[in-house]
């Protein structure tokens, strides 16, 4: 989809909110949890308004995604594809996509309009005035992407046609926004009408779907575009998706998200990488060897943050790659995949958010979680760099000497990033912080390290930084909200009891089940990002470790460390991609 560049006064305006509602999510936990521990005192309605917030983040950062055109997406057609059948298939991409997303405007009307009656007060606001812009965001980005549409001439009508026709399927929720439940005759006729069709078409629309994800359509529209003519067509009420979007946006644990997201990116503008990478060399690099274990161990610092192995590729795969390619004499071939390979390890450290979201999906503990992945991570961590020193001891590496007094003041100069892994899991282990508590005190942290103390990022590219990680976070919460609206239909059919009585009754041994249990991860996460894997398969999944007697801790890192090897596999292999981006940029 080609991307056109708004007007920069809005779009520098929407930044401009969305920076603010950042500063809000992270100023208003971290002043309650001040006031708590100290006064033993809180801020008034602190904890709702967080919420509404994140609702409102979610959606204007869902727009910023759109005009950027970053929505996670599989997208085969962009490999191998000649140009005149990318267009066409980025063609179909908008007007479903514009289609779709009308629908969810209409959607969130009827929801304001039924299920926010009468509103509540959150502090001095009613939640309605919060709401409006679910209806407000989905329309936007339906005429973005329309306008992003890339077509010409007369053309050009066809995507306001695909709004329009969004707009008649959802003649039901329009209705109810005029008439509520006590329709009027031909109204109940019209609607009985849309529910009978979205019946019958309820099997070619989904093979639809699932060849325009192939194609590049946004996940999130996939995603929502399958909850709808599911629930549709099963004789439910429309504007449920909406009310699954506004619950997905108002759960505490995915504030979480944008914060430990923002501190990530903070971390990757700042020269925190350099600092990191001096420090490790000073210790280790005097043995062969010791810069492999500087840059795996920095990749997985980095990606425990960002929660996205793409992220850290771009932020230190350049400055990495010279270390090891040009400056130590690794074979470029190796240097490229061990960068690569180290992107995905750090999704088992705390405070990863893979992680986080696996605790809210399934019910589990976050902290047992948190304490699960250590030692699979260490494991992983420790696997890459036994392979970086084999490799290291059959090619002639130049090294250099260990200088005391060199490596002390590098490890002196990096030692704030070195203690914020330790100061949040003490935060948060101790039970001192809660985890939205824990991000707004990373943020914080690094806030004040890498703008305050070293000033590596000056106070006017603050909003830089937060508009370079609005995308990741508009990209991700769009999933999330759309996935609780599928993940209700399946639920509310009775499809993982079903499921887990089917297997169950077919594969009798537990291990059996845990072989072809990663190997249908391994698949799923050829074909799926890790965010949309989560919320849509994990919940599948889950009843079936219990009924074989598997830990949901044991399960939880089992799906993760498959998802964690679709980084690297095509189709959706980001990180394979980025890094090939990368290193031809840098070559």
């Amino acid at each position: 989809m080609e991307k056109k560049a708004p007007a920069p006064f809005l779009g520098a305006l929407e930044e401009g909110i969305c920076a603010f509602f950042l500063a809000c999510l992270t100023l208003l936990p971290a002043g309650e949890a001040l006031l708590r521990v100290a006064f033993h005192s809180r801020i008034p309605s602190s904890p709702a308004l967080t919420l509404q917030i994140l609702l409102c983040l979610g959606l204007l950062s869902g727009m910023i995604t759109t005009r950027a055109g970053d929505h996670l997406s599989i997208g085969l057609s962009q490999y191998g594809a000649n140009e005149g059948l990318k267009r066409r298939f980025a063609v179909l991409s908008g007007l479903l996509s514009a289609f779709v997303t009308a629908i969810f405007a209409w959607c969130s009307v009827s929801f304001i309009k039924i299920y926010l009656s009468p509103p509540q007060i959150i502090g001095f606001i009613p939640d309605q005035a919060f709401a409006l812009v679910m209806p407000a965001g989905y329309a936007v980005m339906a005429f973005r992407f329309a306008r992003l549409t890339p077509l010409r001439g007369k053309a050009r009508l066809l995507p306001a046609l695909a709004v329009l026709l969004g707009s008649a399927w959802s003649l039901p929720v329009i209705f109810k926004v005029r008439w509520g439940f006590d329709l009027p005759e031909a109204a109940l006729r019209i609607s009985g009408g849309c529910a009978a069709l979205a019946a019958a078409l309820k099997v070619p629309a989904l093979i639809g779907l699932i060849l325009a994800a192939l194609a590049g359509t946004p996940l999130f529209v996939v995603i929502g575009g399958a909850a709808l003519i599911l629930i549709q067509g099963a004789g439910g009420e429309m504007d449920v998706v909406a009310n699954q979007i506004y619950t997905a946006l108002t759960q505490n644990s995915y504030v979480a998200i944008p914060l430990f997201t923002l501190a990530g990116f903070f971390l990757s503008e700042s020269k925190a990488g350099e600092r990191l990478l001096a420090a490790f060399k000073g210790l280790f690099g005097w043995f062969p060897g010791g810069v492999i274990i500087a840059a795996v161990v920095m990749c997985a610092f980095f990606t425990s943050f960002t929660g996205a192995s793409g992220v850290t590729i771009l932020a230190l795969g350049g400055i990495l790659y010279r270390v090891l390619s040009d400056n130590a004499g690794y074979p470029s071939k190796f240097s490229v995949g061990l960068l690569t390979a180290s992107g995905s390890i750090g999704l088992l450290f705390p405070p990863s958010l893979p992680l986080i979201l696996v605790g809210t999906a399934t019910m589990t503990n976050t902290i047992h979680l948190f304490l699960g992945g250590i030692i699979p991570g260490f494991l992983l961590v420790s696997g890459t760099i036994l392979l970086g020193l084999l490799m290291s001891r059959k090619t002639t590496i130049p090294r250099e000497p260990f200088q005391a007094k060199k490596a002390a003041a590098a490890l002196k100069q990096s030692l704030p990033e070195l203690l914020l892994p330790l100061l949040l899991i003490t935060g948060y282990f101790s039970g001192v912080l809660s985890l939205v508590e824990l991000g707004a005190a990373a943020v914080i942290y690094v806030f004040v390290v890498e703008v305050l103390i070293f000033r590596d990022i000056r106070p006017p590219e603050i909003r830089r930084v937060c508009a370079q990680a609005l995308p990741i976070i508009g990209g991700v919460l769009s999933i999330l909200a759309l996935s609780q609206a599928l993940s209700y239909y399946i639920v509310d059919t009775q499809g993982p009891e079903r499921f887990v009585r089917w297997i169950h009754g077919a594969v009798s041994s537990k291990y059996l089940f845990l072989l072809i249990l990663n190997l249908s991860l391994l698949a799923i996460g050829c074909l799926i990002d890790i965010f949309s894997a989560i919320l849509i398969v994990l919940p599948l999944v889950f009843p079936l470790g219990i009924a074989y007697g598997i830990d949901p801790v044991h399960l939880g890192i089992i799906f993760l460390i498959n998802m964690e090897a679709g980084f690297l596999t095509p189709p959706v292999g980001m990180s394979l991609f980025l890094s090939a981006a990368l290193i031809r940029w840098y070559r």
